[in-house]
């Protein structure tokens, strides 16, 4: 898929998807909006798609609607959205 018109030239679109993220070093911007997406690890797994996760700074409420982990695994957050597994 591309998006407009670059300088002439139609550019590939870069997303969100788990292989872009994943192959990339954590803490990294992302591609589409220069946000940063981080590293965490699942502590517990709640309803509704949501996850309890530990960060540097304590814990944080973030989805997993879009990856199937595991309490343990290592995953990459963006937005509060779980967007790949990194790490069992």
């Amino acid at each position: 898929m591309t998006r407009g018109p670059v300088g002439g030239k139609a550019q590939p679109m870069l997303g969100l998807g788990g292989a872009e993220h994943a192959s990339r070093t954590p803490e990294r911007e992302c591609l589409t909006c220069a946000d940063l997406a981080t590293t965490a690890k699942v502590v517990r797994l709640l309803p509704d798609r949501m996850a309890l996760v530990e960060v540097g700074e304590g814990t944080e409420l973030v989805s997993v609607a879009l990856i199937r982990p595991q309490v343990g695994d290592a995953i990459l957050v963006h937005a509060r959205e779980a967007i790949a597994v990194v790490g069992r």
